[in-house]
């Protein structure tokens, strides 16, 4: 009888206790679905219509003829092309480079590798304008940084266009997406390697291991789970770049510049082509849902 009555006594708690969190959880619960989940929704429904979302528009149901045309379009596929560009160069150097600074400031006093952490974390939390404006001048053709330094070293013969000659502009982006992502991977892998079991360091090192045998045998296990977040969200912002487009090359020059991204924008607020930008929009979410999975496949495979 009294282990009767302590089971209902427990259950009851139980209940208000999962009430009580789904009530704190309402209210992220309902932003969550109304602007994310719904929008997520409309998204994939509208990509299969003709849609201008104009006032007196009406929606035509068209099937897959959004994602036939997509894959005829020449700009999305240059655009997909320089996606896919800006994903391989910068996610693997952001990650390397992020990995070899925390190793080196990780080993020094507190308020030295404090000041780093500042010092490289600084551009993260930099507003896009700020910056734009800062990369803006340094490319600039007439009295930028990087002119004037090449030709007082000999390297540049004339002033270059660097954002508006299609060889070089991609690149400059990428050099601006590269400087502003490695701030918050330099802090995780900092916190990341004082999380390391230093007994285990300790003992390779009574047994003789080389600094490159302790990081890949000790340390690298150990701290792959940040390094498969950092691949992620990494891997996640290089395929939105967006706004190092739109205010510093708007696309250009022909086109050279162009993301997935940012096509999305100009097709869908530009030129009023909401269904094909949805189609655009899916076709980038199961791109970058495929890139995680395989991340998550070959952290896991490591292990």
């Amino acid at each position: 009888m009294v282990s009767q009555t302590y089971n209902k006594r427990s259950r009851a708690l139980v209940r208000r206790e999962t009430t009580a969190a789904y009530l704190f959880l309402l209210p992220s619960l309902f932003f969550f679905v109304v602007f994310v989940i719904y929008p997520m929704i409309m998204c994939i429904y509208t990509s299969f219509f003709d849609s201008t979302m104009g006032k007196d528009s009406v929606d035509v149901f068209i099937g897959f003829a959004n994602y036939v045309e997509l894959f005829q379009d020449e700009i999305f596929l240059r655009a997909l092309k320089n996606t896919f560009v800006i994903v391989i160069v910068s996610v693997p150097t952001v990650c390397a480079f992020s990995l070899w600074v925390a190793s080196v400031i990780y080993d020094l006093k507190g308020a030295a590798c404090s000041a780093f952490r500042c010092i490289f974390y600084l551009p993260v939390v930099t507003g896009s304008v700020a910056v734009v404006v800062v990369w803006k001048w340094m490319y600039n053709n007439y009295y930028g940084i990087f002119n004037y330094v090449g030709k007082g070293l000999g390297i540049l013969d004339e002033n270059i266009n660097w954002l508006g000659d299609s060889r070089f502009a991609l690149w400059c982006i990428i050099l601006i997406l590269f400087t502003t992502s490695v701030g918050q991977p330099i802090v995780l892998y900092v916190s990341a390697l004082g999380n390391v079991d230093h007994s285990l360091v300790e003992a390779a090192q009574v047994d003789g291991a080389t600094r490159l045998q302790l990081f890949w045998k000790i340390k690298w296990p150990q701290i792959m789970p940040t390094t498969l977040y950092i691949l992620v969200i990494t891997t996640i912002n290089s395929f939105q770049c967006f706004a190092l487009i739109q205010l510093l090359t708007s696309g250009g020059p022909q086109h050279s510049t162009d993301t997935v991204m940012y096509y999305i924008y100009y097709t869908a607020f530009k030129l009023y082509r909401y269904g094909y930008g949805n189609a655009m929009g899916v076709i980038l979410a199961i791109v970058i849902a495929a890139m995680s999975a395989l991340q998550f496949k070959l952290a896991k495979s490591n292990n």
